[in-house]
């Protein structure tokens, strides 16, 4: 018998606030309350669930994310590393259609954002009961393909390999790129002070190309009257994206903006105007995590509109004063020219069909992550 009651809710509004004081105790926005319900809110298309587990005395211990998505077979291939014939196998095993996929976690983030957990319970026991609840969630979740549960940092493996156990596989997915502040940067020509000549030149070209942007921070109102270009933005860098799981509607800003006011940051660059880039970041204790960007990549080669993104995230970061910045995965290589280090991601993945779940897992095992050059720019 489980030493833990498992809770299933169909929305963050059902969860009682208590639940929320009692998980998050560090104050991980993440796990908020208004966070969680802002995704949920502005994203219908989505079928949220939460999931809670309580000791017997009735103090919750552990809450997970749920999100049951529609993807394409194409779009979930397209950032893997498998040979040819893996790939053709896979998309003929999927029938080419639409994947049913229940995620355990936030589809929209990349990081550890889907299962938070007491420190004075057992891991592993959490882990393995959140896999009894993710397996009856799918029995009663119809036309469903896969489950996936994500984002998990190596040292967080020794407890999530109870997943193992259900029949899942674990993959490797791209890494985080992560940039570790020092205390001394105080300015942005503190930190290119230390940046070796060849990538000082780079962070000085970049400002310099893109000189004739000009920058804005955006309040709700901006949003509401930018909507449609931010969407517009927003969708070019998806379509340009190596992998996207899903298109989160821009209307979450307004509601992460209205809750999280100053610690959510929606920077605009505009060109004669017109708004031609954005980036969004969001202060998450000592870490400045940058979430989605939108460009004209039309004019990125001429204006640099890119490159000068990844140095304002560089800028964002000493304003804040945070000990790192996360700048999520994907274009790798160009983010470790301004520093970054990779953090090794795992996720689980099984077919909801224990048959076709022992077929397709010699092919999961030959999954791999796309390889980049990592760069060392500081001297």
């Amino acid at each position: 018998m489980s030493a833990f009651i498992t809770t299933l809710y169909p929305s963050v509004d059902r969860i009682d606030p208590v639940i929320f004081k009692d998980i998050n105790a560090d104050k991980n926005v993440y796990f908020s309350r208004s966070f969680l319900k802002a995704f949920e809110l502005s994203n219908p298309q989505i079928d949220f669930k939460y999931i809670t587990l309580s000791d017997v005395k009735n103090h919750t211990v552990a809450l997970a994310v749920v999100q049951v998505i529609n993807l394409s077979v194409e779009g979930t291939l397209k950032n893997i590393k498998v040979a040819t014939f893996i790939r053709k196998f896979l998309s003929l095993f999927f029938c080419n259609e639409h994947l049913k996929i229940l995620f355990c976690g936030n589809v929209f983030l990349s990081g550890e954002h889907g299962i938070t957990a007491s420190n004075e319970v057992s891991k592993e026991a959490i882990m393995s009961q959140i896999g009894t609840a993710l397996d009856n969630i799918a029995e009663n979740t119809k036309a469903l393909h896969a489950i996936f549960i994500k984002d998990f940092k190596v040292e967080s493996l020794k407890s999530t390999s109870q997943f193992l156990n259900f029949g899942y596989s674990e993959i490797k997915v791209e890494p985080n790129m992560i940039i570790q502040l020092h205390p001394e940067w105080q300015t942005f020509e503190d930190y290119k002070n230390i940046l070796k000549s060849k990538y000082r030149v780079k962070a000085n070209k970049a400002d310099s190309t893109s000189s004739a942007l000009k920058t804005r921070l955006f309040t709700e109102h901006d949003f509401e009257i930018y909507k449609d270009e931010l969407q517009a933005l927003y969708q070019n860098t998806i379509t340009n994206a190596s992998f996207n799981a899903q298109v989160l509607n821009l209307n979450t800003y307004i509601h992460l903006r209205e809750a999280l006011k100053d610690d959510f940051i929606v920077k605009a660059y505009f060109l004669d105007h017109k708004l031609v880039g954005f980036l969004t970041a969001l202060v998450n204790k000592n870490v400045l995590d940058a979430h989605f960007i939108g460009l004209d990549y039309k004019l990125n080669k001429s204006h640099a509109i890119y490159p000068r993104i990844l140095n304002d995230y560089v800028r964002l970061g000493i304003e804040k004063q945070v000990s790192s910045i996360n700048l999520g995965r994907t274009a790798s290589e160009i983010k470790t020219t301004i520093g970054a280090n990779p953090l090794e991601l795992s996720c689980y993945i099984k077919h909801k069909n224990p048959f076709l779940n022992a077929l397709i897992k010699p092919f999961f095992r030959r999954i791999k992550v796309k390889e980049f050059k990592q760069h060392s720019p500081f001297k």
